[in-house]
């Protein structure tokens, strides 16, 4: 869950139970997925005992803009998202464990790890060495700033010593 940073600071808030006690004034905006699935905002308005002045159901891709322009107080974001710096806005720690992680994990055939011995090493090198900040930063280049994806990506691992 996303606030605007200037709320986040002006009220203290650091877990999505502190601003639960605001939501009574607040707008929220949410894409179609969330506001309708039983695991989306029904359950997440149960488990945090959270009930907006509104709920708008709108375009994901809208929803950054409608939070840092002040139509809605809070919506459901991706850590990885580039917009939050760039927009100044916090991601509220899911201090009731609402939400299950979200990781990304390698799949490897058997087979190709025994066909192509330096994979398993390349592997385990790429295990675990970007953090979610620096996703952001690679992916607000590349949404924000419009870079080119390939570009962006060979940067990154040219810093990392993954390639010359």
């Amino acid at each position: 869950m996303l606030v605007r940073g200037e709320d986040a600071r002006r009220f203290n808030l650091k877990t999505i139970s502190d601003a639960a006690r605001y939501a009574a004034k607040w707008q929220a905006g949410f894409g179609h997925d969330f506001v309708v699935r039983p695991d989306g905002y029904p359950g997440f308005s149960k488990t945090y005992g959270i009930r907006f002045a509104g709920v708008n159901e709108m375009s994901l891709d809208l929803t950054y803009q409608a939070l840092a322009s002040r139509q809605v107080d809070m919506i459901a974001g991706n850590s990885t998202d580039g917009r939050i710096a760039a927009l100044d806005l916090v991601q509220l720690n899911d201090d009731r464990h609402y939400f299950p992680p979200y990781e990304g994990v390698f799949l490897i055939r058997k087979d190709s790890l025994s066909r192509i011995t330096a994979l398993g090493e390349i592997v385990q090198k790429l295990g675990g060495a970007i953090s979610t900040d620096e996703m952001r930063k690679l992916n607000y280049e590349v949404d924000g700033a419009k870079r080119d994806k390939k570009n962006v990506v060979r940067e990154w691992l040219a810093r990392k010593g993954f390639v010359k």
